[in-house]
C-alpha cells in the first residue's frame, strides 16, 4: 500500500517550530474510529508505519498533538476453517485490515509546558507522520553539544541526536541495564568517551579489565560517518590501577592498614566476631602504639607468640590476605587515582572476589569523604557489575557505602553510575535513586518487572519491546530527556574491550 503525501492547507496559525502548515507536507498513514480517549487511540492503518513511530493528529481545540505506536494488530476473518481450504489450494476470500493503538504524548501549550489533550480526537481524523521538528519540539530534545554527552540518535529517527546533561547525569546518577551479549559495556564505553571529552574526572570500577582499550582508537567505518563521529583514542587521559599491577600491566593499587578496624577486617575475612575480635584488636592496638604503619605479616607475628590453637582460622584468613597483597606499608594515594579532567579504571581482573569488594569499599569510602571535604574534584563512579558489590540479596562490604553515596552523594558532586545485568539482584534503595536510566535488550521476567517498577512513564508496548530491541538500541529516561525514548547508540570512537572470546 502507498503511502499518501499531503500538503497541509490551513489558516490555523503557525508550527510550534516555526512556520505555517502551508510550510511542510505530513504524510498521512491512517485514520482514527472507534472508542477514542484522551490518553490512548485506535486508527485503521493506511500508509507505511511501525511499532513505535511518532504521529500527529490535529485537534480543534489544542492543535497538533503527538502520539507513538504503541502496538500494531492484523485483523483477518480467516478463521480455522478456511485454513482447510488453503491447504487443499482452494480458493479463499481472505480481508484484513491494520490497526495501530497510539499513546498520546501531547503538545506544548503557550508557554512552552507540555500538556495532554482534555477532549479526545473526533473519530475520523486523520494520522500523519510526525514531523521531525515537531518531535523534538514536543518531546524537549535539545542539542546540548555544550554539556551534553552525545550517545546516538532517536531510534529510526536519523535527523534527531540524543545528547544526556552531564551535569543531570552526576548529580542524579544513571543506571545502565542489559541482559549479557545487549551491548552494555559498548554503551558503558560511548558514555566514559563523552565524559573524557567533557574533561568529566571519573573512576570505574572494572572486573574484567574491558575499559582500557579507551586508549586505543576504533578502526573507521561507514557507521562513523553516518553518526558524525571520528575514531580517537584517550591514552594521555587514561590512568589503570589493579591490585595485580603485573597481571594487569597497571599501577599497584594498595591499601593501609592503619585505617581499619579490627571488625571491618574481620568481616572482609568473614569471621565471627564474638570470637576473634578480642585478640585481633588487641594485636592491632599493640601495633598502632609501637608504630604508625603496619603490614599484615605484622599481625601475624603478633598472634604466634599467643600459641592459641582456637585462634588457627584466623591466621589462615591473615595468611590468605596477606599473600593477596593488598595490604601494603604504603598504601596507593587517592590524589594518584583521581586527577582532574581524567579518567581511571581500576582493573579487577584476576582479583578473587572478597578482594574485589574490599577495593569496592575502601575506594568508595574514600572517594565520598574526601568529595564532602572538597580535596578531590567533582567526579562520577562507575560500577560495573554492581550486583556483585550491591546485592538486593546476600551480603557485601561494599553495600552501605554505596547505598550512601546514591543517596547523598549528589548533595557533593559525586555522582554514581551503575551497570548490571540483572536488574533484579541490584539493591533496590540504590537503584531507585538513578534517575537517568539507559536500557537494553532484557529477557528474564524478574528482571523486566523490576524495570517496570522502576521507569516512570513506561507502557506496556515499551516493555514488551525491550524484549525484542536489536543490539546497539537502548531505551533511555531521566534526566534532561522527560519521557522513555528508544535511542539508536552511536558508535564507540575507541576499541571495543568487552568483545566476547571466539572458541571457534
Amino acid at each position: 500500500m502507498m503511502d499518501e503525501v499531503v500538503e497541509e492547507k490551513t489558516s490555523m496559525g503557525e508550527l510550534p517550530h516555526g512556520g505555517t502548515y502551508r510550510d511542510i507536507k505530513l504524510r498521512k498513514v491512517g485514520i482514527i474510529y472507534g472508542d477514542v480517549g484522551t490518553t490512548q487511540f485506535t486508527f485503521s492503518v493506511t500508509g507505511n508505519v511501525e511499532q513505535g513511530d511518532y504521529v500527529q493528529v490535529h485537534s480543534e481545540k489544542f492543535g497538533w498533538v503527538l502520539g507513538r505506536v504503541d502496538e500494531i494488530t492484523r485483523k483477518t476473518n480467516l478463521g480455522i476453517e478456511k485454513t482447510y481450504d488453503l491447504l487443499q489450494g482452494n480458493p479463499v476470500d481472505v480481508q484484513e485490515r491494520i490497526s495501530a493503538t497510539v499513546v498520546v504524548i501531547g503538545y506544548r501549550d503557550k508557554k512552552g509546558l507540555l500538556q495532554y489533550p482534555r477532549v479526545p480526537f473526533r473519530v475520523g481524523s486523520i494520522v500523519y507522520l510526525a514531523e521531525d521538528r515537531f518531535i523534538k519540539k514536543v518531546i524537549g530534545i535539545e542539542d546540548i553539544k555544550k554539556t551534553g554527552a552525545y550517545i546516538g540518535r532517536l531510534f529510526r529517527y536519523p535527523g534527531i541526536p540524543i545528547y544526556l546533561d552531564i551535569n543531570a547525569m552526576v548529580q542524579k546518577h544513571v543506571s545502565i541495564l542489559a541482559k549479557t551479549g545487549a551491548g552494555k559495556s559498548y554503551l558503558t564505553g560511548v558514555l566514559l568517551e563523552e565524559l573524557l571529552k567533557h574533561n568529566v574526572t571519573a573512576v570505574v570500577i572494572d572486573p574484567h579489565g574491558e575499559y582500557s582499550s579507551l586508549r586505543y582508537a576504533a578502526q573507521k567505518s561507514k557507521i562513523h560517518d553516518d553518526f558524525g563521529v571520528k575514531p580517537r583514542g584517550y591514552a594521555s587521559k587514561i590512568k589503570i590501577f589493579s591490585p595485580d599491577s603485573q597481571l594487569n600491566q597497571a599501577k599497584p593499587l594498595k591499601f593501609t592498614l592503619a585505617s581499619m578496624s579490627p571488625r571491618e577486617l574481620l568481616n572482609l575475612m568473614n569471621l565471627d566476631a564474638r570470637q576473634f575480635l578480642i585478640p585481633l584488636r588487641k594485636a592491632m592496638d599493640l601495633l598502632k602504639i609501637s608504630r604508625k604503619f603496619f603490614t599484615i605479616r605484622d599481625i601475624i607475628n603478633i598472634l604466634e607468640t599467643e600459641e592459641n590453637n582456637s585462634l588457627a582460622p584466623l591466621m589462615a584468613q591473615l595468611e590468605y590476605l596477606d599473600e593477596m597483597g593488598i595490604f601494603d606499608l604504603k598504601g596507593t594515594r587517592i590524589d594518584e587515582i583521581v586527577v582532574k579532567g581524567k579518567l581511571t579504571t581500576i582493573n579487577l581482573r584476576g582479583i578473587p572476589p572478597d578482594i574485589q569488594e574490599l577495593v569496592v569499599q575502601r575506594l568508595s569510602m574514600a572517594l565520598f569523604e574526601l568529595r564532602k571535604r572538597g580535596k578531590i574534584p567533582p567526579l562520577m563512579l562507575v560500577v560495573e557489575e554492581a550486583h556483585n558489590y550491591a546485592p538486593q540479596q546476600g551480603r557485601s562490604s561494599a553495600t552501605k557505602i554505596l547505598r550512601t553515596i546514591a543517596s547523598e552523594g549528589r548533595k557533593f558532586g559525586l555522582g554514581l553510575c551503575i551497570i548490571s545485568q540483572r536488574p533484579a539482584k541490584v539493591d533496590k534503595n540504590i537503584l531507585s535513586q538513578c534517575n537517568t536510566q539507559i536500557i537494553l535488550k532484557v529477557t528474564n521476567p524478574n528482571d523486566l518487572k523490576a524495570i517496570g517498577n522502576s521507569v516512570e512513564g513506561l507502557t506496556k508496548g515499551s516493555l514488551e519491546e525491550i524484549q525484542r530491541l536489536p543490539v546497539g538500541v537502548a531505551l533511555v529516561t531521566g534526566g534532561n530527556i522527560s519521557m522513555p525514548l528508544f535511542v539508536e547508540i552511536r558508535p564507540r570512537e575507541t576499541r571495543h574491550g568487552g568483545e566476547s572470546v571466539r572458541v571457534i
